[in-house]
């Protein structure tokens, strides 16, 4: 599974779009929200949203980053208690558009901005839910003491865990059983919480947070939400959730690189994914599986080669051997612009778990394919290759890839699934270069 945050418009405008279905007849929700991006004509605004122009309004950044009103950068009020108006938000936005700011270190340029309608509501008000899954099953978070001190009075929050084989009733009684005694309005509270948490499951989220969530008799009003989604899920949910986009995390635009892999992902119904990490590392992983991808990575940075790691992605859900041959191409370009300044070959580690349904030999031609377009460049700069994999066709897959390599002259150690999915890593970072080191 792959968790991929999205904007907060984006998790407001799914949960509009959801809401007969989940919550209808028993809350209401007024969706009213605009995203602001640089391409967005400002003076169009109230001719498309009227309301602009009808209700006081906030506004604020929706750029995947948290703490905006601790930040500064949450405009409700204009000389309290003056509302703040269209022009008002209009003058904000185009004054902070570009304006680069500093957020934990990272330095990154303010485009992307949501506007709302200003909920007037007194603080005892703001209260707090979320969900997001773990490995003892999902766990639920609630309290009374939402806001942006919720932190701070994180000794007020309810958990919960919801067993993983836990049937819908089951877990209904458990968020009953644990509301927090400070809720006020516990009958809407208990009831909006149960109905959010089954959304949550059928949607396919990995996290979702609303803080604070404001309700007034049946009318809900998420103020302010967080999500991830699990975005492999895309062919189960993906009618549901719309015209999603998962944006980069602030300050990092995507490489040129990682948009093609981005694109060729948004068009297949496999996981395509890719982070250049350090492109003059000397450890690049070709990793199946978003598990996988991760077991590995860890293990490269525990091994202390973390300075070293020069990407972290993964190639998953049976992608066809067109998919990855392109995937596989595009790791190699950047492998290949330069040797490694240490003058030692760079390490390519192709691994995975045991695949469950992906043709292992299948993509592996994939592999292949790309091996034999790039084979001189990777000669040039230096590469050891390392595999290991099992599932489907495994031996097959195997065979082919080493007699590949041997006959394009790459150096090459081919593994299967009995020998540890770490295990290889270890191999290729330290036990081959100590034996080298000693002959």
């Amino acid at each position: 599974m792959a968790q991929r945050a999205i904007r907060e418009f984006d998790a407001k405008r799914i949960l509009a779009k959801n809401w007969k279905d989940y919550f209808g007849g028993e809350f209401e929700y007024d969706f009213k929200s605009i995203l602001i991006t640089p391409e967005t004509d400002l003076d169009k605004i109230p001719e498309e949203h009227p309301w602009v122009k009808e209700t006081p309004l906030v506004a604020k950044p929706d750029m995947l980053f948290g703490k905006r009103g601790k930040l500064g950068l949450v405009l409700y009020k204009i000389n309290t208690p003056g509302d703040v108006t269209w022009e008002d938000v209009k003058k904000w936005i185009k004054e902070k558009m570009g304006e680069e700011i500093e957020i934990k270190g990272v330095k990154g340029k303010l485009t992307h901005f949501i506007v709302e309608p200003f909920i007037p509501h007194e603080q005892k008000e703001e209260y707090y839910v979320a969900m997001t899954l773990s490995e003892q099953g999902d766990k639920i978070f609630m309290s009374a003491f939402g806001g942006i001190e919720v932190e701070e009075n994180w000794d007020k929050v309810k958990e919960v865990t919801i067993p993983i084989l836990a049937s819908e009733e089951e877990a209904f009684k458990l968020i009953e059983e644990n509301i927090p005694e400070e809720i006020e309005d516990k009958k809407n509270y208990t009831e909006f919480v149960k109905r959010l948490y089954k959304y949550f499951k059928d949607l396919h989220f990995a996290y979702l947070e609303i803080n604070p969530l404001v309700l007034k008799d049946n009318k809900v009003f998420p103020l302010d939400m967080v999500a991830r989604l699990d975005d492999t899920a895309q062919f189960v949910a993906g009618r549901k959730w719309g015209d999603v986009t998962f944006p980069a995390g602030f300050g990092r635009e995507l490489t040129p690189e990682e948009k093609y892999i981005k694109e060729l992902d948004e068009k297949s119904g496999a996981s395509l994914k890719l982070t250049v990490l350090n492109p003059e590392g000397r450890v690049w992983l070709l990793i199946a599986g978003g598990g996988a991808s991760v077991v590995y990575s860890d293990t490269v940075a525990d091994l202390g080669f973390v300075k070293e790691l020069a990407n972290y992605g993964e190639y998953s859900g049976n992608p066809s051997r067109t998919e990855t041959r392109e995937y596989v191409k595009t790791l190699f370009d950047l492998m290949t612009r330069q040797k490694h300044k240490s003058g030692k070959p760079k390490i390519l580690i192709i691994g995975g778990a045991i695949a469950n349904f992906t043709d292992v030999a299948k993509t592996f031609d994939g592999i292949i394919d790309a091996m034999k377009e790039y084979a001189d460049k990777l000669k040039e700069v230096g590469v050891k290759i390392y595999v290991r994999r099992g599932g489907p066709n495994y031996e097959i897959g195997l065979a082919r890839i080493k007699k590949a390599a041997e006959e394009l002259g790459l150096p090459i150690e081919v593994y299967g699934p009995e020998t540890h999915m770490t295990a290889i890593v270890k191999k290729a970072l330290v036990d081959d270069e100590k034996a080298e080191s000693s002959s």
